[in-house]
């Protein structure tokens, strides 16, 4: 013991070492998991990395219409929160008049996809959506859609949750 510690001023030493080793590892924890943090909710998606993810039939705030395919890109539609997902449509499908619960947004990717709104799909009211095409789907107002000879897939993003509820029940489901 030098000169100039004390008997108690040895004895604080090693737990002032300790207080000051989990200060660090606390600080480190924190800057670690601010890190992370950053990173949580950043996605990037090459057409190849959409392609290998899971894909199934109707999901929450699609049509529910056979044969359409839906994949959930980010978020998820039955939570609270942003999601977005795609939807692959087959040719010679219709979806009759149905509307959601949250304002969406949508971006045409591939295909020629018929959209409308109004309370009955009426081709009248269809307009021809190209790739690139942006179109919305207010909260609660009935829109409708189709393909024609050709399958469309459509990114679809909003605020969950979300649903479908149809104008008419009768045509729930129904192509």
């Amino acid at each position: 013991m030098s000169a100039s510690m004390t008997a108690p001023e040895t004895a604080t030493a090693p737990v002032k070492l300790r207080v000051v080793r989990v200060g660090l590892l606390l600080a480190l924890a924190v800057i670690a998991a601010a890190a992370s943090g950053a990173r949580e909710g950043q996605t990037r998606l090459t057409p190849a990395d959409i392609g290998a993810m899971a894909k199934g039939g109707a999901g929450a705030g699609t049509s529910g219409v056979a044969g359409i395919r839906t994949t959930v890109l980010s978020g998820d539609p039955t939570a609270a929160g942003p999601y977005t997902i795609e939807i692959r449509v087959p040719a010679h499908t219709r979806i009759a008049a149905h509307r959601h619960r949250d304002d969406r947004s949508a971006v045409v990717v591939s295909g020629t996809w018929w959209f409308g709104y109004g309370l009955h799909a009426d081709d009248a009211l269809l307009k021809a959506l190209a790739p690139g095409s942006f179109y919305t789907e207010p909260a609660d107002v009935p829109h409708f859609a189709q393909t024609r000879d050709e399958p469309a897939v459509v990114y679809i993003t909003g605020v969950g949750p979300t649903d479908t509820r149809y104008v008419d029940a009768a045509t729930k489901r129904r192509p």
